[in-house]
């Protein structure tokens, strides 16, 4: 195999930053306990055979529909994400301590939730300012006293996690962001898996892998203890908001794997703050909607006029107590990256415990000795939108042109309560199959956590990597790849 270096930063397989991934698999010295298998295994390999399964693997994708919206991309708006073949491994001890870490953060953001919409002791004791919640666009008054289920109002949150190098600590987890209003990715993770046993059935059966195929039963489960009423048979549909979205091969995946209907906007109509779902044989009431569809265009009554995406007066119902929306209305005011600084204060306030994982450290600009401190430092931060998602609306100093830090920065003047910044963090890398052959790339890593009765997630999540060399975007709407996630049992 031909192999190419990175010594930056903190290597999942390989021990030595210094050492090249081709020394450390050929000596067999400096690879990690858990990645031996893979190292031998890779030793074996021909750089054509490895190839030809990606292309495999390509067009497998391709043919199943498991497709991407790439915006700006000039070759066609829709491309099958990259698939990497070598996969990402955790030992169970550093899973378990991520596993209960991100228990901790989700069963804090809901007890957040129900407090900012009903008794909001947590603005009453100054621990979050109220103009950070009641002026954030997330903020929903409508929700204000209606209650909701279980006190659930993030049923799927996907929790973004790195490791990486801050300061004296080398490879510590960190949490990166908070996905609390309709998360995407966990089919990606299924898919994943399937692809990997089809490919290397070899490989897998010689780690004992913790499955990750029951998701789809967890996420069934948790949506039907959503009901407001539950009886022997609740009637669960997922809300997408059409096949021109990126993400629509997950919601038609995941309907498909739950047994459940697809439904759009117009398949829904509300009666007597009643939601029906119309069908051959008539209207058929519904009890849960697992909806993909953001705040803003769930009901043209209460929220955008325009909007075809979701039936009128499925607010009213909502409030009525007659269906559940999962996740809930008004989630967002959670998942904020404004809030996210906050999340470690929230931990201690409802739960009495110190946070697990850390956060990034968080500059808020809308602070003025931090908003100066950001203007004077750009070039070594990475600034964010405090609404932006998948890696738009940022800047990563250390790779922006002097021009651009200018712009970003006439944009943060005007506006600084619409930004914060962090520290430009050397996330750690995998190594990963590359036109130039094995090469690390940087990752990051997305688990999918289910909140009803329980908290659940199952043992894996979504690797994502940045397959440019040098880049920390590893968001699959800005070319990002994916690699199946191994918890080794």
């Amino acid at each position: 195999m031909v192999m190419n270096t990175s010594a930056t930063a903190f290597d999942e397989m390989v021990t030595n930053a210094a050492e090249s991934v081709a020394q450390s698999i050929i000596q067999s010295g400096g690879v990690r306990p858990h990645y031996q298998i893979i190292a031998n295994w890779l030793k074996e390999q021909q750089d054509a055979a490895l190839r030809a399964r990606h292309d495999e693997a390509e067009l497998l994708f391709r043919r199943v529909g498991i497709t991407f919206a790439v915006y700006g991309n000039t070759d066609g708006t829709e491309r099958t994400i990259p698939f990497d073949v070598l996969p990402r491994l955790f030992t169970a001890q550093e899973w378990q301590r991520l596993k209960t870490g991100v228990q901790q953060r989700v069963r804090a953001l809901n007890m957040f939730l129900h407090d900012v919409y009903h008794d909001q002791r947590i603005i009453r004791d100054k621990i979050v300012p109220a103009e950070q919640i009641f002026t954030n666009a997330q903020y929903r008054p409508q929700m204000q006293g209606v209650p909701v289920p279980n006190n659930i109002y993030a049923h799927i949150a996907g929790i973004d996690i790195v490791r990486a190098t801050l300061g004296t600590e080398a490879g510590e987890f960190f949490v990166l962001e908070d996905n609390l209003r309709v998360p995407s990715g966990v089919s990606y993770m299924i898919e994943n898996r399937k692809m990997m046993m089809r490919l290397f059935p070899d490989l897998i059966a010689k780690h004992r892998v913790e499955p990750v195929a029951h998701y789809p039963s967890l996420l069934l489960d948790t949506l039907r203890q959503a009901a407001t009423r539950p009886d022997a048979f609740v009637n669960v549909v997922v809300l997408t908001p059409g096949m021109y979205n990126s993400a629509y091969f997950e919601h038609a995946f995941l309907a498909q794997q739950m047994g459940v209907e697809l439904v759009e906007g117009s398949d829904l109509v509300v009666k007597d703050d009643v939601v029906f779902m119309r069908t051959t044989q008539g209207l058929r009431k519904v009890d849960v909607i697992y909806r993909r569809v953001d705040d803003d265009y769930l009901d043209p009554e209460a929220f955008r006029s325009d909007s075809t995406l979701g039936p009128a007066g499925l607010l009213r119902a909502y409030q009525a107590g007659n269906v559940a929306i999962c996740n809930a209305i008004g989630t967002g005011v959670a998942d904020d990256k404004s809030i996210y600084p906050y999340v470690p204060d929230m931990i201690r306030y409802y739960l009495s415990e110190e946070p697990i994982l850390s956060n990034v450290p968080t500059y808020l600009c809308r602070r003025p000795k931090e908003l100066d401190y950001v203007l004077a430092n750009m070039h070594q931060l990475v600034v964010k939108e405090v609404h932006g998602a998948g890696g738009y609306g940022m800047l990563i100093g250390p790779a922006a042109s002097q021009s651009e830090i200018e712009t970003f920065k006439a944009r943060v003047r005007a506006k600084p309560d619409n930004y914060i910044a962090q520290p430009t963090l050397s996330l750690s890398t995998c190594p990963t199959l590359v036109e130039s052959g094995i090469a690390p790339r940087h990752i990051d890593l997305r688990p999918f956590v289910l909140s009803g009765k329980e908290v659940w997630l199952v043992s894996g999540g979504l690797t994502r990597v940045a397959l440019t060399e040098g880049s920390l975007v590893v968001n699959s709407s800005q070319g990002g790849g994916t690699k199946d996630t191994w918890v080794i049992g």
